[in-house]
């Protein structure tokens, strides 16, 4: 059965290439937020990342879970560049629209709306599981760490929810209260935990010093 296993190789590259080809002709990469409010958020990734890995550097933590906190603080800061990097790029932009070709090339886009309620579900269920291992790894410092874990989480789950694509949520999220969307004040929540607790982190590695 080589032929027949080769025939269906073929057909699956065929696939992939007509899904990438019709993101690429859906989607071009730009300023996902040009306003002063998204620049400003780019600013709050920046200044945390910038923040957290000076934690990295310069904390001073108890010999026991040294190497386990400068690793987080690290992964942290480089996380957060990348996320202030993806708020303009919008990459989310492109999964989304990946999907969605994948969804009317394959014939399901009737039924999409049950596709994403699972990807949400399955997010957040993710970012509960991470959020149980990354403070079993971090036990015995989450008086240091617990808040920053928690904005890190919070911020990850934020962006996977906004690449599914859902009509419903975008709705909610995208409300208005005056001149602020929810959606800005929403992804600030993580960086501004993450900012607390490095200050909090700070001042508690002093009695280290």
């Amino acid at each position: 059965m080589p032929g027949l296993a080769w025939l269906q190789a073929l057909k699956r590259r065929q696939r992939v290439t007509k899904i990438a080809n019709c993101a690429a002709h859906r989607w071009a990469i730009g300023i996902g937020d040009p306003g002063v409010m998204g620049w400003l958020i780019v600013a709050l990734y920046a200044l945390t990342a910038v923040v957290a890995l000076r934690v990295a550097v310069r904390g001073r933590f108890p010999p026991i879970s040294a190497r386990r906190e400068r690793r987080f603080w690290v992964i942290l800061g480089v996380i957060l560049l990348a996320l202030g990097l993806n708020k303009q790029l919008d990459l989310q932009s492109l999964l989304t629209t990946t999907a969605r070709c994948m969804a009317e090339l394959q014939g399901w886009y009737a039924t999409r709306r049950a596709v994403q309620i699972w990807f949400i579900v399955t997010a957040v269920l993710a970012m509960l599981i991470l959020f149980a291992l990354m403070g079993f790894i971090l036990r015995g410092t989450l008086r240091r760490s617990g808040l920053a874990l928690t904005g890190l989480v919070f911020v990850l789950g934020f962006v996977a929810i906004r690449a599914a694509g859902f009509h419903h949520m975008d709705q909610l999220i995208n409300v208005r209260l005056g001149t602020v969307r929810t959606n800005w004040l929403l992804e600030m929540i993580g960086p501004v935990l993450i900012l607390i607790g490095s200050g909090i982190n700070l001042r508690a590695t002093r009695a280290f010093t």
